[in-house]
């Protein structure tokens, strides 16, 4: 027999039914902002300390909540105060990055701790085949919960990553750059596949979010999140919160124009800075003299062993990237600019020409408080900001 009217409710039934009132509002102080002290959780919902404390108790003893013990506890100067986190009863999380030759599927529970994840290659390019890619993704989410035990009802929300803008409606906000996905709404698409709830946003997006949350953009105010991968992106956060712009295609970095008389972009414009700095044009260089080289991760792990040729490339690259970060340095002046994707795994190696470059295009004031860093969470920043955009959907 259940000993609490939430025991037998499944996660998704507790959100949308069982949790009422002040507890509905604790739970989702927990959600949105993860493991926090008491303390905390009166000031994010402005409620009392006892009826926090009432809410808490019952989130405890429903198995949704637990305090963490002391130790684990952030010392904050004086006495550590335990934190309450939500419990893998209470639901999980998912994220999932979809690249243009790879899937990465990512779980956590609601109290932000990471359960599994699986990332899969691609033998043909999501660009131009979403239907396969989303059944992928929908097989890999199965797998993945069957490693746990766990069943899609556990599902509270998942938020996924794709290589393109999104409007609010949740289609393609600029066609031609995925011209297979134009006629498709990602988000519905993926739900229809598993019956869950699910939102969509760029990946570069998603990226800046999961670093704003757990890894560079940690306490920025305005944080700059670029992913340097078979494209070029960034994800714009402005206290806290994403700025997507009215289309969603604020933060197309990749193209920006640098030279309004090169050659022609797959956006239609000329000159773009991805056809200088995004993954399919540095390959295409570099195979002149490398013809054998299989992909990006072989080209940055050649680079950083020394190879002098490709080391060049990618100064160049951080040369070029430099010059339209200026120009958006000029304009949100930002506290931390993050350099991740698959390309930005080698950052160490260019930072330096790309500060050249910027120093070159921005302000000098801007260009000298701005802080130049790599990203923290590699290659899972995208899945991790999935999560992030579920908590808090």
């Amino acid at each position: 027999m259940p000993t609490h009217p939430f025991a037998s409710a499944s996660p998704a039934v507790l959100w949308r039914e069982a949790l009422r009132g002040n507890t509905l509002r604790v739970a989702r102080a927990l959600r949105e902002g993860g493991p926090g002290t008491r303390a905390h959780i009166v000031s994010h919902t402005g409620l009392s300390r006892p009826t926090v404390s009432a809410a808490v108790t019952e989130l405890i003893d429903a198995g949704l909540a637990a305090e963490e013990s002391k130790e684990d506890a952030p010392a904050t100067g004086g006495r550590r105060a335990a934190r309450v986190a939500l419990t893998r009863a209470a639901g999980i999380a998912a994220g999932v990055d979809v690249g243009r030759r790879h899937v990465r599927v990512l779980l956590a529970d609601l109290g932000s701790h990471v359960l599994t994840e699986l990332e899969e290659r691609l033998d043909r390019d999501a660009d131009d085949h979403p239907v396969m890619v989303l059944d992928h993704t929908a097989s890999m989410v199965d797998t993945a919960l069957a490693e746990l035990g766990a069943s899609r009802e556990d599902i509270v929300g998942l938020g996924l990553g794709v290589p393109g803008p999104l409007t609010r409606a949740g289609g393609l906000g600029s066609p031609t750059l995925l011209p297979a996905w134009a006629h498709l709404a990602p988000a519905a698409e993926l739900s229809g596949r598993l019956g869950v709830p699910v939102v969509a946003d760029n990946d570069a997006n998603l990226g800046a979010l999961g670093e704003q949350r757990w890894g560079a953009g940690r306490g920025a105010s305005v944080f700059v999140y670029v992913k340097l991968a078979t494209g070029v992106g960034a994800g714009l956060v402005f206290d806290g919160n994403l700025f997507r712009g009215i289309t969603g295609t604020a933060g197309e970095l990749g193209h920006v124009t640098l030279d309004s008389h090169g050659p022609v972009c797959r956006c239609g414009n000329r000159g773009c800075l991805e056809l200088y700095v995004g993954g399919r044009a540095l390959l295409d260089h570099v195979r002149h003299t490398h013809p054998g080289l299989t992909g990006l991760r072989e080209l940055t792990t050649r680079a950083a062993e020394g190879d002098a040729g490709l080391r060049r490339v990618l100064n160049d690259a951080g040369g070029h990237l430099g010059i339209a970060l200026g120009g958006l340095v000029n304009l949100v002046n930002p506290e931390v600019i993050a350099v991740g994707g698959e390309l930005g795994g080698a950052a160490d190696l260019f930072l330096e020409t790309l500060r050249t470059g910027l120093s070159s295009t921005a302000m000098p004031a801007a260009a000298k408080a701005v802080q130049l860093t790599t990203a923290a969470l590699g290659d899972r920043a995208t899945a991790l900001g999935g999560v992030a955009l579920a908590l808090t959907a």
